[in-house]
């Protein structure tokens, strides 16, 4: 054996080559020593070695698929509208435009133009989160999940903190709230059953250690049938007459009224903070539909409490998250939510959803490619409206479905749909008119590829 991978070229060999002289060097380095790799293991199962050509040759392959970033744009078509593989909410335009802008020059992130000293990086989003909500004071970080934490830090560190067994929930990354409770130094107390839970629970619990009573919303699941669940303004007459901080994790960030499109309603954030939270969290990139981020409004001096934790830092965002996060504000305060791709996809008419799915199967017949328009339906997800299903319309393709799949997630760019019953499909509720001539492009050559 030892005799047959001495016919191996070496590293050297590969590198000495105009093809791999196009890479930077620790990219070529690696590839060539993959390629190696791979020409060992094979030589080693079949007892006979790759020629040198075609061990280069993967070298370059292996060099090539390297140097494409990880991170670019996908044409999303899996049917959930919030899709956290593909980074949940889409920004609007202008959204877009305004951190690009901020991204390429030097910008006013924390600097007061009037006097020229130092500024506050949260105080526009303070203000147009203060006039949105009605809360009387508002702090942004990094995430929701650091939202939480720092609230729960902020009231309850060494102390108890009651929440509900049917809200004790797994988050993305399998990520679960008791642990986050218990990464702030809360002592969580489960009240209640996993499908019932009542005020005299959350009563019974409560005793000197108790400071926080915490709400869930169980955004990613729901329960049905024999279920209950006390009110925000329930909850917040216990959290009055015993003293706790009422914490209400919303998640979704909707400020909207879901039910002016004929969806179920969901809890904004102005409908907890009227009926008694003290705090609220909320995620940016959900149903709100602008960047990755964790929202926390209330009562001005509880919110001032958790600004002045430490751990603010460590969670707070920077200039691209709080100018989007600002750009997306303003769109909700000039009434031009729809602009934002998130409320404009789950807006979308049937009809207008149905044409985006015939324009792309009319696009395909001038390429002699057969597919068939189906209707189906579609999800918010991102832990938004769980259960909530929207009617929509897709593209399918019956053949290979597998290997398309896989041959158009690895296109430029990449086109991201879904298997159901053996057969590939494309929803089209998320898809802007001016992408479908990339779909069409990208299902041509794939098809082209599989013959």
């Amino acid at each position: 054996m030892n005799e047959l991978f001495r016919g191996l070229p070496s590293v050297a060999t590969l590198l000495d080559s105009e093809e791999m002289s196009k890479y930077p060097h620790t990219l070529a380095l690696e590839a060539c020593r993959k390629a190696i790799d791979e020409a060992r293991e094979i030589a080693q199962a079949s007892k006979k070695l790759p020629d040198p050509q075609s061990i280069f040759s993967r070298a370059v392959q292996i060099a090539q698929e390297m140097a494409v970033p990880y991170f670019r744009p996908v044409i999303n078509c899996t049917g959930t509208i919030l899709n956290t593989g593909l980074g949940r909410a889409r920004l609007a335009k202008p959204v877009a435009e305004a951190i690009a802008k901020v991204a390429l020059s030097h910008s006013t992130l924390e600097i007061d133009l009037e006097s020229g000293r130092r500024g506050n990086r949260q105080t526009s989003l303070r203000k147009l989160l203060c006039r949105l909500t009605g809360a009387e004071s508002a702090l942004v970080v990094n995430n929701n999940a650091a939202a939480v934490m720092l609230a729960v830090n902020t009231f309850a560190n060494g102390k108890k903190v009651l929440l509900s067994r049917g809200q004790s929930v797994e988050i993305g990354g399998s990520f679960r709230m008791p642990d986050v409770v218990r990464s702030a130094g809360g002592i969580l107390v489960d009240v209640g059953c996993t499908n019932k839970t009542k005020v005299s629970d959350y009563e019974e619990a409560t005793d000197s250690e108790t400071k926080v009573l915490l709400r869930c919303h169980p955004s990613n699941f729901t329960i049905s049938g024999f279920v209950e669940e006390p009110s925000i303004a329930e909850l917040a007459e216990v959290a009055s007459l015993h003293g706790l901080v009422l914490i209400d994790d919303v998640g979704s960030g909707c400020l909207i009224e879901t039910t002016r499109y004929g969806l179920p309603h969901e809890p904004t954030i102005r409908d907890s903070l009227k009926s008694g939270s003290h705090i609220v969290t909320a995620s940016g990139d959900k149903l709100l539909g602008g960047p990755q981020a964790g929202i926390i409004l209330g009562k001005m001096e509880l919110v001032d409490k958790i600004a002045r934790n430490p751990l603010v830092r460590a969670v707070r965002i920077d200039k691209l998250t709080a100018t989007g996060l600002e750009a997306t504000l303003r769109l909700y305060e000039e009434g031009k939510e729809e602009e934002i791709p998130v409320i404009r996809y789950i807006a979308r008419s049937n009809d207008e959803v149905r044409s985006l799915a015939q324009e792309l199967k009319e696009q395909l017949n001038k390429r002699n490619i057969e597919s068939e328009v189906t209707p189906a339906e579609c999800e918010v997800g991102g832990g938004s409206l769980p259960g909530v299903r929207l009617p929509s319309f897709r593209v399918s393709f019956k053949k290979n479905a597998q290997e398309f799949a896989k041959a158009l997630r690895k296109g430029d760019p990449p086109v991201i749909g879904y298997i159901a019953e053996d057969t590939f499909h494309l929803d089209m509720r998320t898809v802007e008119k001016e992408e479908i001539p990339l779909i069409a492009s990208c299902i041509e050559r794939v098809s082209e590829s599989l013959k």
